[in-house]
Parts: structure tokens; sequence; C-alpha cells
């Protein structure tokens, strides 16, 4: 098969595209023939070396880690699925042309193969979340960075929930939080007064997904660092607040596709790309400050 591959770490130059072995399905898994693949922050990071650390691969590496595609091989002990069914899900060196994937779910109807391709990753975080901060029904979100893929999934999460959320944005995506569901705010100094205005009863709970330094601001607001979660503050610790990154919460992927059929959730794609231009993709995801996910393409649908 062909796979974006790269044989020492660096800039995106060192991506190109290659002959690979095949993947097998193992038990419990299943390989697609992939139609799309997403980027994350994780993919350039390990490209980089910047996790060669804790995260070491062997060369040539292949990136990718949630991919949606045709199944063209089911694993002993799947149940459920079968050769022909379009699923996405997570899994591991999806830059390819065949991905294998631990964790899956139907691919709804209607819904485009860059779209399905990136809902895995933020799904899972936002149902992770939601569970470590015991949020539910009448409860007060606020999320800091409420319009980034992890923000803007945790938002739709908690309102089909039943929870009330408030979000920190730039200006420019208030209107889009308001769409959906978000009570929007501007993120910096003087959060507190801008919330308690927004919420005068008070808020809950509160999710740091910008790491921008806000944990103890949302310490004060919430009134307890057990009611503060943040995935993007590693310092968070000195505060008595949690931070999560390890994913457990792989139900989500099927609530998301309810939820999408449902028209109840929806995945912003900021670009498409082919695979052999995956190194602009990658500059697209580290520099470009995307709004919504940057997808690799190898189909033409």
């Amino acid at each position: 098969m062909f796979a974006v591959t790269f044989a020492r770490y660096g800039d995106p130059s060192v991506l190109e595209v290659s002959e690979q072995p095949d993947p097998q399905a193992g038990p419990g898994q299943v390989r697609i023939a992939v139609q799309a693949a997403a980027v994350n922050g994780y993919d350039w990071k390990l490209r980089a070396g910047y996790l060669q650390e804790v995260a070491p691969v062997d060369f040539p590496a292949v990136p990718g880690l949630e991919a949606a595609g045709v199944v063209d091989q089911v694993g002993e002990g799947v149940h459920g699925v079968a050769v022909g069914d379009k699923v996405f899900g997570l899994g591991r060196r999806t830059w390819a042309q065949y991905a294998v994937l631990d964790h899956f779910a139907a691919k709804p109807a209607g819904l485009g193969w860059p779209e399905a391709s990136g809902i895995a990753v933020v799904a899972e975080t936002a149902q992770r979340c939601l569970d470590l901060l015991g949020a539910g029904a009448g409860q007060t979100l606020l999320v800091d960075g409420a319009a980034g893929g992890v923000g803007s999934a945790v938002a739709q999460f908690a309102r089909a929930a039943g929870v009330t959320v408030l979000g920190t944005a730039s200006e420019a995506n208030h209107a889009y939080l308001t769409s959906l569901g978000v009570l929007p705010t501007t993120y910096g100094p003087g959060l507190a007064e801008r919330v308690a205005r927004l919420a005068p009863q008070g808020v809950d709970l509160a999710l740091d997904t910008a790491g921008r330094g806000s944990v103890p601001e949302l310490v004060a607001i919430t009134g307890s660092p057990d009611r503060v979660l943040t995935i993007a503050d590693f310092t968070a610790g000195q505060y008595g607040v949690r931070t999560t990154s390890r994913s457990s919460a792989f139900g989500a992927l099927a609530k998301a596709a309810d939820l999408v059929a449902a028209d109840a959730f929806a995945l912003r794609v900021d670009s498409v790309y082919p695979l052999a231009s995956a190194a602009a993709a990658h500059q697209r995801s580290q520099q470009g400050h995307p709004a919504g996910k940057v997808v690799l393409s190898l189909t033409e649908e």
C-alpha cells in the first residue's frame, strides 16, 4: 500500500508518500480502505520529535490516529460490522491506503468522509472530560476555548445532555458558538466578571481546552479545583486541578454518530488536502490557526 511516512524527525518536509506493508486486522479490530484521515496536533508533534521521549517511533513512521473508510477486513471477535460497511474511528498509522482501527462506529448516512474522519478524537476527549467533571442536566459549564475542535465537541455533547454552556472565544467565533447554543464571551483578564453577567446564578464546572493560563481564574469562578479540568495546562496540578490526556471514553464514537444523525453534532473542517500534500496539511495544522479539522483525503467524493 502507499502511505505518508517520515524516516527522521524534522519539519514538514520530511513527510513523503512511500510503499509500506499492508496492515492486518487483529482481534477486536477492523481494517479499512481509508477515504479520509484527520490531522491532529499529536501527529506533527510526533513528526517533529517533540514526543520521542514518551512515544518513540520505528522509522519509517506512518502518522495518524483517526480515519474514516470502508471496512475490508474484520478481525476475530468483532460483531455487528461487515466488509463493505462505512465506519470512522481511532487507530494508528491512518495516513495510508489501508489502516487498522481499534475503536470505530458506523458513519452516519449523509456525513462526508472529511467530517467523519475528524470526529473520533474530539468526541472521545469531549465525553471523557464531561465524565470526569460529572457534568449533567441542569448544571452550568464554562469551556475556555469553546470554538476549537475539542471545545466545540464538549459544548455539543454537553448541550445534548441538558447542560448550560458558556464558552470563551475570539469575537469572530461568537456567532459560531451561538449557533451551537453556547453563551459566548471573550477570553483573557476579567473573565470572572464577564461570566457573572452571563450566568448570575453561578458556574458549576469549568474546562480549559486552551492552556492560556486561565486555570486559577476558573478555580475562582467555580469555587473549587475539583470542579475544574484541563486538557492543555500541565502545570494545573499546582492549583489542585486535574489534567486528562489518556483515552478511555470510546463509547463516545457511537454517541457522536447518533448526535450527527439527530442533527445535534457537527464538525467543522478547515481544509482538505490530498495525501501527497501531507506536508502542507501539517504546516496548516501547526502554524495556520485552522478553523476546524485539517484533513487528508484519499477520494474524490
